[in-house]
């Protein structure tokens, strides 16, 4: 079937697939800089391990252990995926010049001015994340510790990363999401739940006291429910992190990870849930498997259920601000990339060439039966013809074709990095 045939058939149903290609391509998705080297940054020594509920398996040839390295396959992955995009930075890749270094209390924006050129000459925008990991001074609490030295690091740590997000959001013209994750939790049972919460908050209070355009940045608070080391208790939890968020919307929106949930809940449910309270909101799309494991994306249900709850609660107009957020170094990392990247993509196509008006109008109308049959057949729609048209219109390789394109990347460039 040609794709003028295919878009027939969707028209047919009062869809119009060159708006919704051309809507898609309006749409930033911010894509996460620690696929490419597994989480390791450039502030701290790469040999030592990761810690703080951070955890990479795989030793797949090819890791970047540059910052030049790691742009060089942030650009092969820009090459690949259709779409309009945004980098996601940690603060752990500043990059310091000529022997300079600060500890992460100190960073400034300076240290990521590379990182606004890189941006610059690619026309895309960028996010930011505190590092509130792989550091000595989680001991291993962070922002919840009773150590008040501790506690005082991680919270001048925040307030510099309110800065250097100011800085991004400034010098590129976008907004800028600043998420503030911590892995802070106790490994066995506490005898006190209440006062790592109340430390906490008092921590993110601090940080957000520093003076910012909310308009221009983002913070957001994102929940969990364990981690390794913190099995059974997690200080940033679900309720709180959405209570947090309630209680302070004039300057923080809540964020979701698919993987901060138990095995049965399903965020894609949660959305307009939190759309019926909260004007902003902010998602991490990654694969669970069993536990947060922080697996590529697939094209599997929930990430198309996640995109067509965007789709439907009208939430492409900026009420939803999507980034990607796993890591996995047992397979080609640019290959990671891009699989997760292109899988979110024609998520959100398929959502947006969904009739969803109709489907509505069943539903409104008590028109369940209907509303079943049409549900079942949209889903054998010609649908790869609309997504390889997208590709084609955004200048990027079909399903098919891009694979042997990072093959010989990593033999060209990856596999000489030892």
């Amino acid at each position: 079937m040609s794709y003028m045939e295919a878009k027939a058939k969707y028209a047919a149903l009062g869809v119009d697939v060159e708006a919704a290609i051309a809507r898609l391509k309006t749409v930033p998705v911010s894509i996460h800089c620690w696929q490419g080297d597994d989480v390791r940054g450039f502030d701290t020594d790469p040999s030592k391990p990761l810690t703080g509920g951070i955890q990479t398996t795989g030793n797949y040839p090819g890791r970047a252990r540059t910052p030049e390295e790691l742009m060089a396959d942030f650009d092969v992955v820009l090459s690949l995926c259709p779409g309009m995009k945004k980098i996601s930075l940690h603060a752990c890749y500043a990059i310091f010049e000529d022997g300079e270094w600060a500890d992460r209390d100190k960073l400034e924006p300076k240290h990521f001015k590379k990182w606004v050129e890189y941006c610059k000459s690619r026309g895309i925008g960028a996010d930011f994340n505190p590092t509130f990991f792989s550091h000595p001074k989680c001991d291993p609490l962070t922002l919840s510790s009773t150590n008040e030295e501790t506690r005082r690091f991680w919270i001048e740590h925040g307030k510099a990363s309110i800065r250097i997000s100011t800085y991004l959001a400034e010098e590129l013209g976008q907004p800028c999401v600043m998420n503030i994750w911590t892995g802070d939790g106790f490994k066995d049972i506490p005898s006190d739940r209440l006062g790592p919460r109340k430390r906490y908050r008092e921590a993110i209070d601090e940080i957000l006291s520093e003076p910012f355009d909310f308009s221009k940045v983002k913070p957001c608070v994102e929940s969990k429910v364990f981690g390794i080391g913190v099995e059974a208790y997690t200080v940033g939890s679900s309720e709180f992190s959405l209570a947090y968020a309630a209680l302070n919307m004039d300057k923080c929106i809540p964020l979701m990870d698919n993987g901060h949930y138990h095995p049965t809940e399903v965020v894609s449910d949660k959305i307009p849930a939190l759309l019926a309270f909260f004007p902003e909101i902010a998602l991490h799309v990654t694969r669970p498997v069993r536990w947060d494991s922080d697996h590529v994306v697939l094209l599997d249900d929930e990430t198309k259920e996640i995109c067509k709850e965007i789709v439907r609660c009208g939430s492409l107009e900026g009420s939803v601000n999507i980034a990607l957020d796993y890591f996995d170094a047992s397979i080609n990392r640019v290959a990671a990339w891009t699989v997760g990247i292109r899988n979110v993509q024609k998520a959100l196509l398929m959502a947006l060439v969904t009739p969803n008006a109709y489907l509505k109008e069943l539903q409104d109308t008590g028109d369940f039966t209907t509303l079943l049959v049409a549900q079942e057949e949209i889903k054998t729609l010609p649908f790869g013809e609309v997504w390889a048209e997208y590709c084609r219109q955004s200048g990027v390789p079909e399903d098919g074709c891009w694979l042997p394109m990072v093959k010989q990347y990593e033999q060209d460039v990856l596999v000489k990095r030892v």
